[in-house]
């Protein structure tokens, strides 16, 4: 690939509702926007999903920018890539930042799907043309009143963050209102080995998965709980490579992995978990960041892959904003999303609303690779 210039946007986007966990508080989101131009105009878009402050992960919205501006950005327009895991294996070099190249890495798989004709599920390998769709319900939500709303729509999976100590409470809240919806919880490990015996007693609500009850290195006691419950243990904090998830699976440290693109460094990385795991019998789903439709668009062609089983944090455009960066906006029917089928990531980005809610621009073309 021939790659002209590329373009950095900090934008922010207006939440209709606050996203609370128990770790922070999101009443706009910050994103940062990749655009990777080709000699003939053609653009491929990306978006970083850090968050404002190193909660979830280490990096930031302004680590990521730092690492995009002086490291990342000049080494794609120096050595180029004629494809985008050409770009994900040499950038290698440059230690961690998964989000950051992960961010990169999707604007090069755009652009390469808009200069093959190819939309990016084919590329990927998808064998899906609607994926399910299920619901992440924060801590600023009314959980009775969220849950009754987002069943009337058709949601496939309810995942509720919880707070120590308070999770029974609203399991029992949901389950009042329909026993039979699927329900997980995510902790964003919040709990420690002396929890052990709470975990344990949250066996008997038939979850269908605990998520990341424990920090993100503690493999050891992630297996030592998954050996003492029925409820299967789902890895997200904790996989943050490939090696991550080898790892995870060969400690049974768990039954089930959230792939995210973004923290796992990649399209390019995300396909090499799914098709492990897929061979070790471990299901996966999709997981979201609050994203707007640039990356739920990359997460609707990851799903489409055959071993993502598991309805994931996919939701249509309104679901968090009350306008989408993408037209066609995503649409959510019945329960289901289409996967995007044009070209590229298959959807046009709305370039007047970006400008919009572009807080910061920078482009780099100093380097031409032929």
């Amino acid at each position: 690939m021939r790659i002209q210039s590329v373009g950095l946007r900090k934008v922010s986007l207006p939440l209709k509702v606050p996203f609370v966990t128990h770790q922070f508080e999101l009443k706009e989101r910050p994103l940062i926007i990749i655009e990777v131009k080709d000699d003939a105009g053609r653009i491929g878009y990306g978006e970083v999903t850090a968050f404002p402050d190193p909660f979830y992960t280490y990096e930031t919205i302004n680590t990521a920018w730092h690492i995009l501006e002086d490291y990342l950005i000049p080494f794609l327009l120096k050595n180029g890539a004629e494809h985008p895991s050409d770009f994900a294996e040499e950038s290698k070099g440059v230690q961690g930042h998964p989000m950051a190249k992960a961010g990169l890495e999707a604007a090069l798989w755009d652009l390469y799907g808009k200069q093959a004709e190819k939309s990016l599920a084919d590329l990927l390998g998808g064998t899906r043309s609607f994926v399910s769709a299920g619901a992440v319900i924060s801590l600023g939500d009314s959980v009775e009143k969220d849950v009754s709303m987002l069943k009337e729509e058709g949601f496939q999976r309810y995942k509720l963050k919880v707070v120590k100590g308070r999770e029974k409470e609203a399991i029992e809240t949901i389950q009042q209102i329909d026993p039979d919806l699927p329900i997980m919880i995510d902790a964003n490990g919040q709990y420690n080995p002396e929890d052990m015996s709470h975990l344990r007693s949250i066996d008997d609500y038939g979850l269908t998965m605990i998520e990341q009850p424990f920090a993100a290195g503690d493999f050891y006691w992630h297996k030592k709980l998954q050996k003492e419950m029925k409820t299967p243990i789902c890895l997200d904090e904790s996989i943050m490579s490939f090696h991550d998830a080898v790892q995870a699976v060969e400690l049974e440290s768990c039954q089930i992995i959230n792939i995210k693109i973004s923290r796992v460094g990649g399209l390019t990385a995300a396909i090499q978990i799914h098709d492990f795991c897929q061979s070790r019998g471990i299901p996966v789903w999709c997981g979201g960041m609050v994203e707007s439709g640039i990356s739920k668009a990359h997460n609707l062609a990851l799903a489409s892959l055959p071993n993502f089983t598991i309805p994931g944090d996919l939701s249509g455009s309104t679901r968090y904003f009350h306008k989408d960066l993408v037209h066609p906006e995503i649409v959510m029917h019945e329960g289901s999303i289409e996967v995007p089928k044009k070209t590229g990531m298959g959807l046009n980005v709305d370039e007047e609303y970006l400008e919009e809610v572009t807080l910061a621009y920078e482009t780099f073309h100093e380097f031409f690779h032929l």
